[in-house]
């Protein structure tokens, strides 16, 4: 092998290190047996979130895992492999890619990293079933609304009964 090749591999494997460790989440699929459009169709999907998918070399995945402390990761390292990358969002990976396996089960999910832990499947499907970062975002301020919003109709409803009580003793007058 010369050494330009070799310069080339060690390259990949340091980018590969670096989007492990800048990630927030990064989720291992099998993408064998999806057609062109499919694969295109998941792309596309993925990167309307800001995800990167990327399909790379089982040794590189192997060395990047192991110098950005994923070594977990090595066992599913077996088969075609691609890596959904996320350094926003970690959840919008594992929903994506969830609700993507479940209508064509020839993508398999194999596992991944999010927030710096490696996850099982389980984990990745506990992490889909979440709302998206902008959901999450509005349920907090809904929470945040709701004493405002009822301090306000309290306000009004004793308002309104001051002027029912003041109309009222008007009319008795």
């Amino acid at each position: 092998m010369s050494e330009q090749a070799i310069a080339l591999k060690a390259q990949k494997v340091a980018e590969v290190t670096e989007q492990f460790k800048n990630a927030s989440s990064a989720v291992l699929v099998n993408p064998i047996g999806l057609t062109v459009a499919e694969s295109t169709d998941l792309r596309h999907q993925l990167r309307q979130e800001g995800v990167v998918l990327e399909v790379i070399k089982n040794k590189v995945l192997v060395r990047a895992a192991k110098d950005a402390g994923f070594e977990e990761l090595n066992d599913l390292f077996a088969g075609p492999t691609a890596v959904a990358f996320s350094e926003d969002d970690a959840v919008a990976p594992a929903r994506i890619l969830k609700k993507y396996s479940d209508a064509n089960e020839k993508l398999t999910i194999k596992g991944g990293v999010i927030d710096g832990s490696v996850v099982d499947i389980d984990e990745i499907n506990k992490y889909a079933s979440l709302p998206s970062r902008e959901g999450l975002l509005g349920q907090l301020m809904a929470e945040f609304q709701f004493p405002i919003r009822s301090f306000a109709y309290a306000v009004k409803a004793l308002q309104e009964k001051k002027e029912a009580e003041g109309e009222t003793a008007e009319a008795a007058e």
